[in-house]
């Protein structure tokens, strides 16, 4: 049955002003003032003048669990479909971190298979922290050819967990990602966690300025670790590529924070995500380094930074929802996603004028309507 959202203040997310969207399964139809069918042939959606934005996208979220930095104790849960939807998400990236033997890309395939039929789209990095790489295949490229859901491969530098990869090692895995991408019609990127080391992002830059390695395959996160690692950053954003501040995971200053210095340096909020490192093992310590109480990152924190840009610094709505909905969707080559626009999938969020997220739609599918999950078939 077709669905009609009436009455949306639309977010696509530049501003369109009030719209009727009609959708058929998963994708968007027509966007127009209004859209008359009548109720025998459509579900009528009255938004009643909500400001609707696409669905949001969180791509480095640990969907299997993480953490076990203190022991098998402190391993974190896999995240459910109702904790996703509760904020507004409705496309994840999913992958491993620093374990890559208790975490098995298979088990994680399978949780992303398991949210597709839960009615989020989900995808996921091949391998994790260490190199030499792990993989379903025999190696990164036949993972990004002949595994459907993989879009790209994880590795961590400047950090005492990672494996210190070479310049020519990193370059060999760029052209597995790159070149899988081209074969598959991917994209591809090269997700690369960065530690807190002195060297940061040294390698990524060198890879861009002296290798001329095309920029939009790599893929840097974490960098608002350190301000010396986010100047870094500033710069290659500068250069023409994507950095990723995580709004859950450890950051020096506020993440809304560090978008408004990246754009007083010259950074352009296009160049700009958020994601929630969510799930990851943290811990809380005392004056003297002791942990207090281990918890996981919160994965509702990107929807919560965009929100203050907006009600405590005054950046438009469209700018701020950037930063989770169309960047990520550019930075991961998912060219249906991201926007509202014709053929589109049917992803939305609506809020009210405070910005309480009160429905969501996920590929066609109410699954949240007046603040209140919508559970289908499977578990919660």
């Amino acid at each position: 049955m077709l669905k009609i959202i009436k009455n949306a203040e639309l977010y696509a997310p530049e501003y369109l002003g009030r719209k009727d969207i009609l959708i058929g399964g998963e994708k968007i139809l027509a966007i127009e003032d209004k859209i008359e069918i009548s109720s025998d042939f459509a579900e009528i959606i009255d938004a009643d003048g909500k400001m609707v934005t696409p669905g949001l996208i969180d791509q480095h979220i640990h969907l299997t669990g993480a953490g076990g930095k203190h022991a098998f104790a402190s391993m974190t849960p896999e995240i459910s479909v109702n904790e996703l939807i509760a904020c507004g998400t409705t496309t994840v990236m999913g992958m491993l971190g620093t374990d890559g033997v208790t975490r098995t890309l298979q088990g994680l395939y399978a949780k992303v298979k398991g949210l597709e039929q839960q009615d989020v789209s989900a995808y996921m990095l091949t391998s994790y922290f260490g190199y030499p790489t792990k993989t379903m295949l025999n190696s990164v490229l036949e993972d990004m050819v002949f595994i459907d859901k993989v879009i790209g491969c994880k590795i961590a530098i400047s950090d005492e967990r990672g494996s210190f990869p070479t310049e020519n090692e990193l370059l060999k895995l760029l052209r597995e990602v790159h070149v899988g991408g081209l074969t598959s019609g991917k994209g591809g990127i090269l997700h690369i966690h960065l530690g807190a080391l002195e060297s940061r992002m040294d390698i990524l830059l060198d890879l861009v300025k002296k290798h001329h390695f095309p920029i939009r395959h790599i893929s840097p996160t974490h960098v608002g670790r350190t301000k010396a690692l986010f100047e870094q950053a500033i710069e290659f954003a500068k250069l023409g590529g994507m950095i990723d501040i995580s709004t859950g995971g450890t950051k020096y200053d506020a993440p809304y924070k560090q978008v408004l210095y990246a754009l007083e340096k010259g950074a352009s909020i296009e160049n700009i995500t958020f994601s929630s490192d969510g799930n990851a093992g943290m811990a809380k310590k005392d004056e003297n380094g002791n942990i207090e109480y281990l918890y996981k990152a919160p994965i509702d924190l990107n929807l919560k930074q965009v929100i203050l840009l907006i009600q405590e610094v005054g950046m438009s709505i469209s700018d701020a929802f950037k930063l989770i909905t169309t960047n990520p969707a550019k930075n991961l080559s998912l060219p249906h996603k991201g926007k509202i626009a014709i053929n589109y999938d049917a992803d939305f969020c609506f809020f009210d004028k405070d910005f309480t997220l009160t429905d969501v739609i996920s590929k066609g599918k109410v699954m949240m309507n007046d603040c209140k999950i919508i559970n289908g078939k499977f578990f919660n």
